[in-house]
């Protein structure tokens, strides 16, 4: 094998031993021993501690203590908060909603939240004939699968300062419970709210700081759903919105309660 070629495969092995490293490091365990570390990794103490060596002096890993013991520096930080930076949730969402337009043949849409309002940033509509559309721009929160399900996750000092700007003879109290409902299940069923006639299946997705940042929905006409399409294309909303706050940073999981419930108005 020529020289260059074997240089240059020791170089990509040793960049992929070195992020075994730093993924080694969890919550659970960091700081971590050589001898830890070595376990968690699988590779001989000269090497685990060149690799060391190199990372900690790029601000990566931090050593401290005797014994020496070893965790993640600022620079993994630095490297973070770039990333976080740079995350786009329409950009980001868009493969999201792509598949789950095709799966579902539904008006797919991908809300975003500023201030107090909701915007339609994506929609890709149903290939029916008979179909329905949100589409693109500002709706008020406090009315649709959409508004609910972000809004059940905004701050109580948000959530009072909407309740303040809904119509008269809106009921807050039913309103307040079916947030309630919202939290509990991960998602929102809603019929007839915004457009007569549709129906709707939104759940929300989030950020690396925990806060909502928007939702997904579904939108379609409310005589082509029966309980079990209801449930199903529920369960992969919640699923669509989970990747996509997994995608930005937000790291719950993608364990979600099974879809289940299926009331609307």
């Amino acid at each position: 094998m020529p020289q260059r070629a074997a240089n240059k495969i020791k170089s990509v092995r040793a960049v992929d031993r070195a992020v075994t490293i730093l993924k080694a490091f969890s919550t659970a365990m960091s700081p971590m021993s050589v001898v830890e570390i070595e376990k968690k990794v699988g590779l001989n103490r000269p090497t685990v501690y060149r690799l060391l060596e190199t990372l900690a002096s790029h601000n990566l890993i931090r050593v401290h203590g005797t014994p020496q013991r070893f965790s993640l520096d600022y620079g993994v930080g630095q490297l973070a908060q770039i990333w976080l930076a740079g995350l786009d949730p329409v950009a980001a969402g868009q493969p999201i909603v792509e598949r789950l337009h095709a799966e579902t043949k539904e008006t797919v849409g991908l809300m975003i939240v500023r201030g107090h309002e909701r915007f339609s940033v994506l929609e890709l509509r149903s290939p029916h004939e008979l179909s329905m559309a949100f589409g693109i721009g500002p709706a008020p929160l406090g009315r649709g699968s959409s508004g609910k399900s972000i809004l059940a996750f905004m701050s109580d000092q948000d959530v009072e300062a909407i309740l303040r700007t809904l119509p008269k003879g809106t009921d807050k109290k039913a309103l307040l419970a079916e947030l309630a409902d919202v939290r509990r299940d991960k998602f929102r069923v809603s019929r007839g709210e915004v457009i007569k006639g549709a129906l709707g299946i939104s759940a929300p997705y989030f950020d690396h700081a925990n806060r909502v940042v928007g939702a997904i929905q579904v939108l379609g006409p409310e005589v082509r759903f029966d309980e079990e399409r209801i449930s199903k294309i529920a369960k992969r909303v919640v699923e669509s919105a989970a990747e996509l706050s997994a995608a930005l940073g937000h790291s719950y999981g993608h364990a979600r309660k099974s879809a289940t419930r299926t009331n609307g108005e």
